[in-house]
């Protein structure tokens, strides 16, 4: 049996995104060490033995829980979950000044002792949030980066495919900009089997509408009924986690600070990255139509707007 490479993966913030995603690592084998690091030591200590009670059927994996900062050391990925969750009511960015707080704290000592980690953002609002951590970070570009709009585009493409009866996954489209309600599809490149999605008659004004809004709502239905968002993001962080640990350079929905792409510098928002070990290498510029080009800088308008009141 060949030997696993070494992947050492850290988890900040052990609630119920946190958790669910160290379950999702420990099951596809996407680290060979995982630290759960919570400022509650119990929390952590509780969390390692359940998940360690299932060790007999998952990938070898050493699991440490902490509250020390001088654990980080060595790890390749910080998962950042820790923050003020979304309560039914908020927006995403009622939660800014709060979860920026944090961060002002915890993002330097990630760096003191794991200066050459990769930080992976999750805490909303995202894209305020993977903006505030690059610049404490100070790291080269390209390592601070944010799960952005990877959630709703699966969620834009499970909406699509519920109609034309075909796999989410043949359904090649993109959810871009602010992860939150200005949010928008890019329908001008969508494609399914290569053949452009809006030539297919299943593929509706209206059908694309209601796919479009139900993918807006969606978290606001789920906080409604359950409290929380967990599994799906869960999910979609495991498949980062998987890229970056394989190298597999896939292009994925990712939240980084843009460096003039679309005339945009100075704000982060989602478009679709190469990522691999050692981060986001590129930024794909998509050939966006007029449309789509508005709505990208009404997503950075609003975005800047809610900055400027920080």
């Amino acid at each position: 049996m060949l030997k696993r490479e070494t992947f050492k993966v850290a988890i900040i913030g052990l609630g119920h995104v946190g958790v669910t995603t160290a379950y999702t690592i420990l099951l596809k084998g996407l680290a060979t060490e995982l630290v759960l690091f919570s400022r509650e030591l119990a929390k952590a200590e509780g969390e390692k033995a359940d998940l360690e009670h299932g060790s007999p059927f998952y990938p070898p994996t050493k699991i440490i829980a902490t509250d020390r900062y001088e654990d980080l050391e060595g790890t390749d990925l910080v998962i950042f979950t820790a923050g003020c969750a979304q309560k039914p009511g908020q927006t995403r960015l009622d939660l800014t000044r709060g979860n920026c707080d944090i961060l002002d704290k915890v993002i330097p000592k990630i760096v003191r002792e794991a200066p050459q980690t990769l930080i992976l953002m999750v805490s909303n609002p995202l894209d305020i949030m993977t903006l505030h951590a690059t610049r404490l970070a100070g790291l080269a570009p390209g390592r601070v980066f944010g799960s952005g709009t990877l959630l709703d585009t699966a969620r834009f493409r499970l909406h699509l495919s519920k109609t034309i009866k075909i796999s989410a996954k043949s359904i090649h489209t993109y959810i871009l900009g602010e992860h939150g309600d200005s949010s928008f599809a890019t329908l001008s490149t969508a494609t399914i089997g290569g053949k452009p999605l809006l030539s297919f008659p299943e593929m509706s004004p209206d059908h694309i509408k209601w796919a479009i809004d139900a993918t807006r709502k969606d978290a606001y239905t789920i906080i409604s009924g359950k409290g929380a968002t967990y599994y799906g993001i869960a999910i979609a962080l495991g498949h980062i986690v998987e890229t970056v640990m394989c190298d597999a350079n896939k292009i994925i929905p990712l939240s980084s600070v843009l460096t003039g792409q679309y005339g945009l510098t100075n704000i982060a928002l989602s478009l679709p990255c190469i990522l691999g070990r050692g981060g986001i290498t590129r930024v794909v510029d998509l050939p966006l139509s007029p449309d789509e080009l508005t709505s990208l800088n009404a997503s950075a308008s609003i975005l800047r707007s809610h900055l400027d009141e920080m």
